[in-house]
């Protein structure tokens, strides 16, 4: 059962790399993105590395998207 969703998360990895790599839209591919280390996340935990998932889940899923959103919001004051 382990394995299954191992494989489903793994395929589920390549496709938020992969959408969010050909999204025409920024804030798009950062919502991606976010998503992608929420799922990266769950695997860290399923494979017994809480510390890691805690530091994915801090610095990618948190800190990062939140500084890419304000960048982007700020550079589209500027245009």
């Amino acid at each position: 059962m382990i394995d299954l969703i191992f494989g489903i998360i793994l395929v589920m990895l390549v496709v938020t790399a992969a959408l969010a790599l050909f999204s025409k839209k920024l804030l798009n591919s950062v919502v991606i993105l976010s998503l992608f280390s929420t799922l990266l996340v769950i695997l860290l935990i399923i494979l017994q590395a809480p510390d890691l998932a805690l530091a994915e889940a801090v610095i990618a899923a948190g800190i990062m998207t939140s500084f890419f959103i304000i960048t982007i919001n700020k550079t589209e004051e500027i245009e």
